[in-house]
């Protein structure tokens, strides 16, 4: 499975999204609903039926679906969740009141999906916040409720990515202990679940970054039947270094990663794909 998340954040990352799936490789994508561009992704991606679109839940770093005065302990006046996740994380997990405002914005976020028409492909969320146990606990009934198929847990490879870029080497192996960990929690919670999860899941290691020489590093290793990897594809940079980028687009219209998946046999897939079988 190819994604690429972000889908509504701007018109820029709607296009690189569109360019993708119609002449590269890229089979699915996650909906930001609250985005600012939210409504033209929808249009679009009404007009592309090949396109697997899931939920991009965000409860840091963007916009409420609910309005400041229904959620005030979660957000500020105009309504944006705080940047900081760590800061989110704790006001969702030790606040009563936070809490349950917390499970009426997820509802609101899953209903707004709904209310598109399109069929929910999977779930997943922006900064990975929905492995944070509270929302994670929130969010699984939902996802059972409105007919998601997948869901998302970032299962990368640590070595292998700082075999190919030893750059951020602290923050990459913060990652592989924090997210590790989180994952793997979800993962014994999803046992028994009808919800489809990948065996791995990259882009966590290289988020922002997932250039070719890497894709196609992978791609020529892959020993696991699933796997994901999600992209930030757009066609300007955005949101710093780490934010939707044209290289990340730029892969994914990479002649070499296509002709390697048809190489090796690869078959790129989605996670209603992987239900039906």
């Amino acid at each position: 499975m190819l994604n690429a998340d972000d889908l509504g954040a701007s018109a820029a990352v709607n296009a690189a999204i569109m360019q993708a799936h119609r002449e590269g490789v890229l089979t699915s994508a996650s909906l930001m609903v609250t985005g600012p561009a939210a409504a033209e992704a929808v249009a679009l991606a009404r007009q592309a039926p090949g396109l697997a679109v899931g939920l991009h839940v965000v409860v840091a770093g963007g916009r409420a679906a609910l309005p400041p005065e229904r959620i005030p302990h979660i957000v500020d006046g105009d309504g944006a969740f705080p940047d900081d996740p760590l800061r989110a994380g704790l006001r969702y997990y030790f606040s009563r009141t936070a809490r349950a405002e917390l499970a009426a914005e997820l509802e609101a976020q899953f209903e707004r999906f709904a209310a598109t028409g399109l069929a929910l492909s999977h779930v997943d969320g922006h900064l990975h916040m929905h492995l944070h146990p509270t929302v994670f606990r929130l969010l699984l009934p939902l996802a059972g409720r409105y007919g998601a198929r997948g869901l998302r847990l970032p299962r990368d490879q640590f070595w292998l990515a700082i075999r190919y870029d030893r750059q951020r080497a602290g923050i990459k192996a913060l990652y592989a202990l924090v997210f590790g960990l989180l994952a793997r929690r979800c993962a014994r919670a999803l046992d028994g679940h009808p919800l489809k999860v990948a065996d791995r899941v990259y882009g966590l290691m290289q988020t922002g970054r997932m250039r070719e020489g890497y894709v196609l590093d992978l791609l020529g290793r892959l020993d696991v039947p699933t796997a994901e990897l999600y992209f930030h594809p757009s066609t300007r940079a955005e949101d710093g270094p780490s934010g939707p980028n044209p290289a990340d687009l730029a892969t994914l219209l990479s002649p070499a990663v296509r002709r390697l998946i048809q190489e090796r046999g690869l078959r790129p897939a989605t996670y209603p794909a992987l239900a039906a079988e």
